[in-house]
């Protein structure tokens, strides 16, 4: 029987942990996050890690396993997922990918290409840049050095802006010159399942996420790492809105309220970058048992 990699994913509240806990359960397999924040020891509330009980039921790979202090990316996990997939494949035939962060997905089924690491010296200029004359200043530098990746950039995210001019910068070569390369050959089968539903019952699974996560001591969470905030990881969806109202900027209801509604522009962001994947397959939240028959037909047609 060939090897097989499935991939579960979709928009965040969508209810990927229990699905797949069930899924593993009836494969006999194992599950490997894909989610680019529950893979920090310090982050459990706000990413959603799954319970006590569900990392008991099956094991779990790439949950709480680094710290935010580390300089953590998508290259480097591809190169250990990719290690421990080729480990856990002695034992499994089928095993399963996780979660629903859009480029350690597209890093483990179609690899991240090539590129160099920045330069400091760039770096810390560019932030300078952005601190003395905003992001539009930044904007403009990269629509000249690379149009092609200022048409896709996501223009909000000073972040991915800043990563795309220091690399054109140090190399005089586009951004997107780095992002052409083709997809890589993998050595097992990949089957891609998204989970998604009516976008109003979406919003309101975020709604109630988001106040349990609260009641269940988000508020606590975000100050033990409120000192660290500058950091890369950190600058996440429910942590950064608390941070601003610790800062005192906002308020507290104000910050639930932007922890709510920036979930849900999260989850809308996910479901159009999925929905480009031909090779994906949709379900709704309750059809385990529909999964489980495709995944199982699929499995005998490559047989």
């Amino acid at each position: 029987m060939p090897k097989t990699l499935v991939v579960l994913t979709g928009p965040t509240g969508i209810g990927k942990t229990a699905i797949s806990i069930q899924l593993a359960r009836h494969f006999r397999s194992e599950i490997v996050s894909s989610d680019s924040r529950q893979i920090f020891k310090e982050l459990s509330i706000g990413t959603a890690v799954p319970s006590k009980e569900e990392l008991q039921a099956i094991r779990h790979h790439f949950i709480q396993t680094h710290s935010v202090t580390e300089n953590y990316n998508a290259s480097r996990y591809e190169t250990e997922v990719l290690e421990l997939l080729g480990n856990l494949f002695q034992k499994h035939d089928i095993l399963f990918l996780v979660g629903g962060s859009m480029l350690y997905i597209d890093a483990v089924c179609k690899g991240i290409d090539s590129m160099p690491d920045a330069d400091p010296e760039i770096r810390a200029t560019l932030k300078n840049q952005l601190e003395q004359e905003g992001l539009e200043s930044l904007r403009l530098q990269l629509k000249k050095l690379d149009p092609e990746y200022y048409q896709k950039v996501d223009l909000k995210n000073p972040a991915r802006i800043v990563h795309a001019l220091e690399i054109s910068l140090m190399t005089g070569k586009p951004y997107s010159s780095f992002r052409t390369n083709p997809n890589k050959e993998r050595p097992f089968n990949i089957i891609k399942i998204g989970l998604n539903t009516d976008r109003d019952v979406l919003h309101q699974r975020i709604n109630k996420r988001v106040d349990m996560m609260i009641k269940e001591g988000l508020i606590e969470e975000a100050r033990k790492v409120y000192p660290q905030k500058q950091l890369v990881a950190l600058n996440t969806v429910g942590y950064r809105e608390l941070f601003v109202w610790f800062d005192g900027e906002i308020s507290k209801e104000k910050a639930i309220e932007l922890i709510k509604r920036n979930s849900r522009r999260y989850a809308r962001k996910q479901i159009t970058w999925f929905r480009r994947d031909e090779e994906m397959h949709w379900f709704s939240p309750g059809d385990t048992k529909e999964i489980i028959e495709y995944i199982q037909k699929q499995i005998t047609t490559d047989e």
